[in-house]
């Protein structure tokens, strides 16, 4: 074909030439439920079951957002000893973590081995059993000469919850490591520095961005998971829950008092989970 004659013959588009497809928008969750349409008819649940609970009220008897109103402190402290059990357990599962993922990647082929069993282990290990070992095998109190120090059980639960939370850091450190590219190592040997060295000052600080939407995840699923602490005897909100219900004798404060203790945790751990979902979309590569 010369001088721009025109054919018949079927002619492939260039990229430039060939009309653009814009995918369909994300069917964003976080974005439906942070909706004021979301937040409106999470409300209107709440109320219909303060409707639906008082229609169910014998006549004379305090109202069920009275009595609610009565026994929300008391729930209320419960949930804030669910928050220190989050924290101590994260904090404790972190620092321990942390050091143990670092094990699984140690040129030394027992201790790698030794941590890798270690991790495997209580990463798939039930949670619920891990704190019904530390509440039966740890002490009341621990004696060091004339000193006693005393082993409440949230402090043994919290060690329990702490295990698993280990298990999973330790995961994400390995993971996050080994997801470097090898030239970060070959470049840090070439400047002279040791393995420690490389590790602290150059693997690590560029590993924080990797860790850290997975590592806020964890902590949410930590603390949703402390509610377990009531089975084994802490005296925290879901146990206090049970107490005032068992201390107002009446039926139809079941779904309220769950359901106020359901929101006091979705505020919570939402915030977290949004915040993970932007630092997610921060740090995420580009192609």
């Amino acid at each position: 074909m010369t001088g721009g004659a025109a054919t018949d013959l079927p002619v492939i588009l260039g990229p430039a030439a060939m009309p653009e497809r814009r995918a369909p928008p994300p069917i964003s969750l976080g974005r439906t439920l942070a909706s004021p349409r979301f937040g409106f008819w999470l409300a209107a649940c709440f109320l219909a079951s303060l409707l639906a609970s008082q229609a169910l009220a014998a006549p004379g008897q305090l109202s069920i957002a009275a009595t609610m109103l009565r026994w929300s402190p008391l729930i209320l402290t419960g949930f804030a000893l669910n928050i220190a059990i989050s924290f101590l357990a994260m904090a404790i599962g972190t620092a321990a973590g942390t050091f143990l993922g670092l094990a699984q990647i140690s040129q030394l082929a027992a201790v790698r081995r030794a941590s890798w069993l270690v991790t495997q282990f209580f990463r798939n290990s039930p949670w619920l059993v891990l704190l019904f070992y530390c509440m039966l095998l740890l002490p009341f109190e621990l004696n060091f000469g004339r000193w006693q120090i005393p082993l409440p059980d949230w402090i043994k639960a919290t060690f329990g919850l702490a295990l698993p939370v280990m298990a999973n850091m330790a995961e994400l450190v390995r993971g996050a490591v080994q997801s470097l590219p090898y030239g970060q190592w070959e470049s840090a040997e070439a400047l002279a520095f040791t393995r420690r060295q490389t590790l602290w000052m150059i693997v690590l600080p560029q590993c924080v961005r990797r860790m850290t939407p997975p590592w806020m995840n964890l902590y949410a699923i930590l603390t949703v998971a402390t509610p377990l602490c009531s089975i084994v005897g802490v005296n925290e909100a879901m146990t206090l829950t049970g107490d005032a219900l068992a201390a107002e004798g009446r039926r139809e404060l079941l779904v309220p008092m769950y359901l106020f203790l359901l929101v006091a945790f979705f505020l919570y751990c939402y915030p977290i989970a949004r915040w993970t979902q932007t630092l997610e979309r921060k740090f995420a590569v580009k192609a």
